[in-house]
Formats: C-alpha cells, sequence, structure tokens
C-alpha cells in the first residue's frame, strides 16, 4: 500500500514538534515497563536501562531503515523486516506482559480491568514509538522534496546559481551598440547596464570581448570620417 504524500505546505516546525512529543511520550511509556522486565530477568545494575535503548531504538532505526532501503535487494529488504518485527513484536510482548503480571497481583490505583483489556492498551506505547518514527519521517521527507514545478528557463538559472541566462556574442553587441548610440557614450557601465535591462547576465570576460569589438568600430568609424 502506498502512503499518501503530505502536501508541503501543510507541514510546519509544529507538526514536527507535535510528533517528537509524541513519539517521547511513547518512548518513556514503554521504556518503564521494558525496564523493570529487566530487572525481572536478572540484568544487573545500570545494564537494566540499557535494555529498553536496545529493544526500542531497533523499532525507532528500523522504521528508518525500512524507508530508506525500500528499494533494496529482497534478501536486504528481509533482514531488516526481521530485525523490526522481532524488534517491535518483543516490546509489544513485554509490555503486555507487564502490564498483566501487575494486573494478576491485584495492583491499582482503584480501577481494576480485565487480563485483555490491560494487555492491549499496553501495546499502545510501542506502537506509537513506531508511528511517531514514520510519521516524522515522511513529513520531512515530502516536505524537503515536494516542490512546485518550475520552468525549465527557471530550472536552468537554478543550476546556474540564479544568474539570469547569457545572450551571444552578437547579441550582446547589438545590445552594447544601440545603448552607446543612445546615451553618446562608448563605456563598459552603459553596457552591462543595457544587457541587464534585457534580462541578460554577462561575465567579465564576455563584457571585455564586447567592448574591443565596439572600440574597434567606433575607432574604423572616426577614421573614415
Amino acid at each position: 500500500m502506498s502512503t499518501p504524500a503530505i502536501p508541503a505546505h501543510q507541514a510546519t516546525a509544529w507538526d514536527r514538534a507535535a510528533i517528537l512529543a509524541l513519539g517521547a511520550a511513547a518512548c518513556a511509556l514503554s521504556y518503564d515497563a521494558l525496564q523493570q522486565m529487566a530487572v525481572a530477568i536478572h540484568i544487573r545494575g545500570f545494564l537494566t536501562y540499557l535494555f529498553p535503548l536496545v529493544i526500542d531504538g531497533f523499532i525507532a532505526y528500523g522504521v528508518r531503515a525500512l524507508l530508506v532501503l525500500r528499494t533494496a535487494p529482497f534478501r536486504a529488504r528481509l533482514y531488516v523486516w526481521t530485525l523490526f518485527g522481532t524488534a517491535t513484536t518483543a516490546s509489544i510482548w513485554a509490555n503486555a506482559l507487564h502490564a498483566l503480571r501487575l494486573n494478576q497481583q491485584g495492583i491499582s490505583d482503584g480501577l481494576y480491568l480485565g487480563d485483555a483489556t490491560v494487555g492491549v492498551l499496553s501495546t499502545i506505547a510501542p506502537l506509537a514509538l513506531a508511528g511517531a518514527v514514520h510519521l516524522h519521517i515522511l513529513i520531512t521527507r515530502e516536505t524537503t522534496t515536494e516542490a512546485p514545478e518550475q520552468p525549465a528557463g527557471d530550472a536552468e538559472a537554478k543550476r546556474r546559481g540564479g544568474r539570469p541566462p547569457d545572450a551571444s556574442l552578437e547579441d550582446l553587441v547589438e545590445i552594447g551598440r544601440a545603448a552607446a548610440a543612445e546615451q553618446g557614450e562608448l563605456s563598459r557601465a552603459v553596457v552591462r547596464t543595457a544587457v541587464q535591462a534585457q534580462g541578460l547576465g554577462m561575465a567579465g570576460k564576455r563584457l571585455t570581448e564586447v567592448m574591443n569589438i565596439l572600440r574597434a568600430e567606433a575607432k574604423a568609424a572616426s577614421e573614415i570620417s
């Protein structure tokens, strides 16, 4: 199933902040359950705080890896799917088991829910973490890649660093000749201004070539007269 594109104008900093906040909250909820499970399986000391990072870290980065490698060979995609599926299953199972064991022990603040309800609700955190990462990647990618289509001339100008296109040497000489006749003066400033007024670009070397031609013409005209 293809994921619908998100228009660039709808993706704002607030969208990213909301998704990051949701992902952080989901990670914190899942982290609490997994850290307690690490204690239960006799992981010692501060290492219990690393256990949730390994599992939920694979979920978070697995989503990105799936998107990055979506066109990779099948064996590579299968490997990533295996890691992602294993981490997601482990996190969901651990969160559900944690909630069920506490529920069976009667640990409650007054509201008691059935085991099935507790088990299902406890899986929301790891699933929300994967979903938040997925949404953040999609919004970031669509915002940076989806842009209005530009005319060919604009695209060419952008590739040239935003500089206007150059005209041929003959056209530049003609523009300079007309400008000099109109202004009654032949100078680099007059020619450059006239060329820019036509929406054209001209490098310094090309301007020198144009000026050499125009000055040669002016010199020839003065010798004849």
